[in-house]
């Protein structure tokens, strides 16, 4: 990561303002242009390979928007990595280094996501399980953080292959 003022060459566009409630809109014609089956409603967020579809408490069950789209987000991510989409390993159970990998892609993915729909979250509660999940791969290869980043920019660059080409314009 560089500063935008560290790079030779590059002109930066500013973005358009735009309201809270504008790049709420965005985001869900965003996810829906994805084309990942979706249900709402329960307690959990999950994404069930088994199925290909995406769990998630309604959007009144969150704190406030931004909550709800980093769920929805870091679960679209997840789904992104069906045999059909990019096909990353999604066999791994909670404390394996496979699942540890997957949680950082979909954290990292879904952080780059939400920062290209100009939407700031908070950490979640359960941030802090997963990161010490992810401590004992980061540790153990130096090189996890560069593939996992790889696989999460992978992924951020399908969902905006999903996109019309003027939809991210009109957001920004």
């Amino acid at each position: 990561m560089f500063n935008c003022a560290q790079v030779d060459g590059y002109e930066p566009t500013p973005p358009v303002p735009c309201s809270g409630d504008e790049r709420a809109a965005h985001a869900e014609i965003f996810y829906t242009n994805l084309g990942i089956k979706t249900v709402y409603g329960g307690d959990e967020a999950y994404y069930l390979p088994s199925a290909d579809r995406v769990h998630t408490p309604v959007f009144e069950a969150f704190r406030d928007a931004a909550s709800h789209y980093s769920v929805l987000y870091h679960e679209g991510v997840h789904a992104t990595g069906a045999k059909h989409r990019l096909d990353r390993d999604l066999s791994g159970r909670f404390g394996s280094e496979a699942y540890a990998m997957e949680e950082i892609i979909a954290d990292t993915g879904s952080s780059m996501i939400l920062a290209d729909l100009g939407i700031a979250t908070r950490p979640r509660p359960d941030n802090a399980a997963y990161i010490a999940t992810w401590l004992r791969v980061l540790r153990s290869d130096t090189t996890a953080i560069f593939t996992a980043t790889s696989k999460a920019q992978a992924a951020v660059d399908w969902m905006h292959a999903q996109q019309p080409s003027n939809l991210l314009n009109a957001a920004a």
